[in-house]
């Protein structure tokens, strides 16, 4: 196993964002993009954390990502919208277009706002717990590159596609929905790619001859397997032509990998927000979701083990990382301490050694 540093999660937002202001990122934005990255390392989702930061930054350096552009409604109705983001951060533009989608469901009930010339935006959850915030139901569909095969094709040409759903709750946590189409992110394969001998379990990908691997990177020239077959290829074409025809942004399979700088990375995303007192009374809301949670919690364990809820065990994961800190790979914790160095903001120090 690779060996692991522990960091606080405020040292490792405080060196991020440090890094990111130093680039250019106005500080709201920086701590935007910050808030993003460490929200997912906590919540155990470790490919689309702080391990990003460098490719965001390469993306930068290579003059195919704008730092921070003024990001620009160019349609704006009633209940819904279309956001430029000009080719920055998707954070910042994830953010943006949410906060917009809440604001029209306050007024119209429902709010959908599409992104168009985006990047990378992490983890999707972070933009549906935004609605889940202000007592609304959040969704969120971004497409993704090329990483799997329409059913019973050879070729890659669907994006990973992820949907998030955030259902907020009365006593109880949230339901939080946060899932890619494929069986598993890309990014756990590239987290195993750069670990020398690690494999990763069968079923997760195939390679370039269509055949099941374990191999990280045999994977990476293959295809990851979608859930389900071909309701998994179906759902993750359909959220391509939302986030990508719909806005006008690019045509399925034309999304550039975060690591490829040949030019611009035409993601598009789509937020939805939906305001639960324009449909039934909040209370009543919230207490019926209660009742569905303590129902599902109630029932009995196939396996003796605890029964849990979406979301639930990143939750759990994320009150204990506060605790005792977040685990980096040591090549991690370097590679930031360089970029640290290298705009001035000094190296990254740890807490400890990761116990296991």
């Amino acid at each position: 196993m690779a060996e692991k540093v522990v960091v606080s999660a405020e040292k490792l937002r405080g060196h991020c964002e440090g890094v990111l202001t130093k680039v250019g990122l106005r500080q709201t934005h920086a701590a935007l993009v910050t808030d993003s990255l460490v929200f997912a390392d906590l919540r155990g989702v470790g490919s689309h954390g702080v391990v990003r930061l460098s490719a965001y930054l390469d993306r930068v350096q290579a003059g195919v990502m704008e730092v921070d552009p003024e990001m620009a409604l160019v349609r704006d109705n009633p209940a819904s919208a279309l956001l430029d983001a000009c080719n920055g951060f998707g954070q910042v533009a994830g953010a943006k277009a949410m906060d917009i989608a809440i604001q029209k469901a306050g007024d119209s009930g429902a709010g959908i706002v599409a992104v168009k010339n985006s990047n990378h935006f992490g983890v999707a959850a972070f933009y549906a717990m935004r609605a889940v915030a202000a007592k609304m139901i959040g969704v969120v569909l971004t497409n993704a590159s090329p990483a799997m095969t329409p059913y019973n094709a050879r070729k890659r040409l669907l994006g990973t596609n992820p949907l998030a759903v955030a259902i907020p709750a009365g006593s109880q946590r949230p339901i939080v929905l946060d899932m890619s189409t494929s069986v598993v992110a890309r990014g756990k394969i590239r987290l195993a790619a750069a670990r020398p001998g690690e494999k990763i379990p069968l079923g997760w990908a195939v390679d370039a001859d269509g055949k099941p691997t374990d191999n990280p990177l045999e994977a990476l020239k293959g295809s990851l397997t979608p859930i389900g077959g071909p309701k998994g290829a179906g759902l993750s074409l359909v959220i391509d032509l939302l986030c990508g025809a719909l806005t006008g942004t690019a045509l399925t399979g034309e999304v550039k990998n975060i690591t490829d700088t040949s030019g611009r990375s035409r993601t598009g995303h789509m937020f939805i927000a939906i305001n639960v007192a324009r449909f039934i009374e909040p209370h009543t809301f919230s207490h019926s979701v209660d009742s569905v949670i303590q129902g599902i919690k109630a029932l009995p364990s196939a396996d003796g083990m605890p029964v849990y809820l979406p979301g639930e065990i990143e939750f759990n994961l994320e009150a204990r990382r506060r605790e005792e800190g977040i685990p980096l790979a040591v090549e991690v914790m370097e590679t930031l301490s360089r970029l640290g160095e290298r705009h001035g903001v000094g190296r990254l120090s740890a807490e400890g050694m990761d116990a296991g």
